[in-house]
């Protein structure tokens, strides 16, 4: 059971103990990323995670940070994401307030200095040239191009190499100060917690400091498909990847449940439908899988392949395939039976390791402002019916919803092609 606690700041702190381990993570959240930003300087959030650990006024180096934390054998990084952008540590629980020292530090007094803000534009700049050459990483964020055209919500995370390049120190200090404040801060402690002493002392003694601010509100992402939409990619490669998706949940959704479990019916495991059909039974791909996304006030279900040039149009066809099939044929009850149990267990191993237990209790905080216990996600799993799945199925796969966005060789011929293919 964990406690939720709201410092003075609006800070809110979520203490979750976890039985039989000598671990702690802490992990702080908070509600900022690409989507927030401005279209000059996309990128600013996810360079300023790449900045949080090169020095503050009384850790002035990389090393000194890094010293600290691996002199306890500690584990620690950042992540940045379009609606949210974390920092943890996770370390021997006797550690913790050390954890706690150094995020608050990391978050308040960084120093962003010039050299090694320029250093670190350069480090970013490599790794979206690494992205753009892998085509399996690329085709998440060119699918999300077509899908979110026009809004924040389409923007890279890592931004472009030329917004990259024009962010200023003082933009990521003004940056900081206006959206790291504490109504956009959670902050969760999991692990042997008891063995701390006060947890809420701890946080108020580092992030006292944190001015309380305001909500960070996002431009809204509103969308009207009426049709299929297409976009492809021009690459020079040997294999086509590709996502097909279609329009489906935000956060918070009454129908996320039936959804996720249909996902894992369709494309979440090696004994799904996509991949027996896909890659065992026809040998189209090495590797396909479906997967949900979810945002603020979007989402969507995407399968995603990469195939032989020539062979993408049976690809897409056999996906379409599946996707009517399960659209207009109820499942099995055996099927639906055994699609529960896979999904109840990953999340069950999932939970083993105390950062995966404080992001999901901190990311639930954050992005939905409510919390279920793994025992009540168990239970809505349990909870879903074949006509849930059915009519989920039916509510999310549509012709007018359909999205294929494509990486590869391809000519204007090939390209209407492909395009032809996308009917239910």
């Amino acid at each position: 059971m964990y406690q939720k606690q709201i410092l003075k700041n609006n800070i809110r702190l979520l203490t979750i103990p976890t039985q039989g381990v000598k671990s702690a993570t802490a992990l702080v959240l908070v509600r900022t990323g690409s989507r927030f930003e401005q279209k000059q300087t996309n990128g600013i959030s996810h360079l300023l995670e790449h900045m949080a650990f090169k020095g503050t006024e009384k850790r002035p180096s990389t090393v000194t940070i890094s010293s600290l934390l691996d002199s306890v054998g500690a584990e620690f990084n950042a992540y940045t994401g379009k609606e949210f952008t974390g920092y943890w540590v996770k370390l021997e629980s006797s550690h913790l307030p050390l954890a706690l020292d150094i995020l608050s530090d990391i978050l308040l007094h960084s120093l962003y200095l010039e050299e090694e803000l320029e250093r670190e534009k350069g480090v970013v700049i490599e790794e979206i040239n690494m992205y753009e050459d892998t085509p399996m990483r690329n085709i998440g964020d060119v699918f999300e191009d077509l899908i979110f055209k026009g809004t924040s919500l389409g923007w890279r995370i890592a931004g472009t190499k030329e917004s990259v390049r024009v962010v200023s120190r003082s933009d990521m200090v003004n940056y900081v100060k206006r959206q790291y404040t504490g109504d956009n801060i959670v902050v969760g402690i999991s692990g042997a917690v008891e063995k701390t002493g006060n947890s809420r002392e701890l946080v108020e003694e580092y992030f006292s400091p944190f001015a309380k601010g305001e909500e960070n509100k996002y431009p809204e992402a509103k969308f009207s498909q009426t049709g299929p939409d297409f976009y492809l990619y021009p690459h020079k490669a040997d294999q086509a990847s590709f996502i097909l998706g279609l329009r489906a949940y935000p956060y918070n959704h009454p129908d996320r449940y039936p959804l996720a479990v249909l996902n894992t019916v369709l494309g979440a495991s090696m004994s799904s439908r996509l991949w027996i059909e896909v890659r065992e039974r026809r040998g189209l791909a090495y590797f396909v899988r479906s997967g949900v996304e979810e945002y603020l006030d979007n989402g969507y279900l995407g399968i995603q392949a990469g195939v032989a040039i020539p062979r993408i149009d049976e690809a897409v066809k056999t996906i379409l395939e599946q996707l009517d099939l399960i659209r207009s044929k109820p499942v099995q009850a055996s099927e639906l039976a055994r699609a529960k149990e896979n999904w109840k267990g990953k999340m069950v191993l999932t939970l083993e390791d105390t950062q995966n237990v404080a992001s999901m209790y901190v990311h639930q905080e954050l992005m939905e402002a409510k919390i279920d216990e793994p025992e009540e996600i168990l239970k809505k799993i349990d909870a879903v019916t074949v006509d849930d799945i059915q009519r989920v199925a039916k509510d999310v796969i549509k012709n007018e919803s359909l999205n294929l966005a494509v990486i590869g060789p391809y000519k204007k011929k090939e390209e209407n092609k492909l395009q032809n293919l996308l009917k239910l």
